[in-house]
Order: structure tokens, then C-alpha cells, then sequence
């Protein structure tokens, strides 16, 4: 089994995650793997509500979560919040079976699940017309 942990392009990537960096983004922590004939999708989402904080949606090959957060925090005499909206969007592995996808939320953890089968192929042959501007037929194979 295979893990990897994608992170942001950025050179000091853990720098996005601290709120007082404001022209980053936060980014959602992933890990993803290959488990038998499963993909799967690992993300750190603590302290959300995920049946109206989380949206997953899997569409073209690309599987997106979008999380809202908001935190309150009242003292004598202070209070303060904070709010805002994270996405991640994940490229899927070749051969990503999209209406099997399963997920759940368990202790701050959303796992995403999903079966793998054979790569559809995705080129396409073309055939080039030459001198008469009729295409020749193509061979598969």
C-alpha cells in the first residue's frame, strides 16, 4: 500500500496554514493510497459539522471538497470569530470509478473511497488525408 501526502506547491508550505498569512489560502491536509481495487482519499477536517460544513462532489475526473469553518469564541469582556470557505481539488487516478465513491466522517478525519477498474483509453487515433484529401483507413491494433 502506498500513501502520499500532497501538500501546496508553496516553497514554506506549513506558512498557508497560519491565519495571520493572509494572501494564502489554508490548504486541506490530504493523504490518498491505493488499498486492494480502492482508491482512497484521507483529509484532516476537525471541528466541523459534516452534514452542513462539508460538500464532496466528484465530477470529470476531478473529486473536489469544499468545507466551511467557523469558530466563535467569547471571554468577559472579548469576543471573536473567524470564518471562511476551503476547497481542494484532486485530480483521480486513471480508471476512478465516480458512482461508487463512498464517504465518511469519523473524529476529524473525512475518508473518501472509491473503486478502481481498468483505464478507459483516452487517444484517439486520427487519420491524416494525403494528396487526394480522402482519409485512408486506420488500422487498430
Amino acid at each position: 500500500m502506498l500513501i502520499t501526502r500532497r501538500r501546496s506547491g508553496l516553497a514554506f508550505p506549513d506558512l498557508a496554514e497560519l491565519s495571520w498569512f493572509p494572501f494564502v489560502e489554508p490548504v486541506i491536509r490530504i493523504e490518498e493510497y491505493h488499498k486492494d481495487d480502492r482508491y482512497v482519499v484521507r483529509a484532516e477536517l476537525p471541528g466541523v459539522d459534516p452534514a452542513k460544513d462539508i460538500e464532496v462532489t466528484a465530477e470529470d475526473g476531478y473529486l473536489r471538497l469544499v468545507v466551511t469553518r467557523q469558530e466563535d469564541s467569547k471571554e468577559p469582556g472579548r469576543s471573536e470569530f473567524r470564518y471562511g470557505t476551503f476547497h481542494r481539488t484532486i485530480a483521480l487516478p486513471p480508471g476512478a470509478k465516480e458512482d461508487t465513491i463512498l464517504a465518511t466522517y469519523v473524529e476529524g478525519i473525512l475518508e473518501i473511497t472509491m473503486k478502481i477498474g481498468e483505464p478507459k483509453p483516452i487517444g484517439k487515433h486520427i487519420p491524416i488525408a494525403i494528396g487526394n484529401g480522402q482519409p485512408k483507413p486506420v488500422k487498430k491494433g
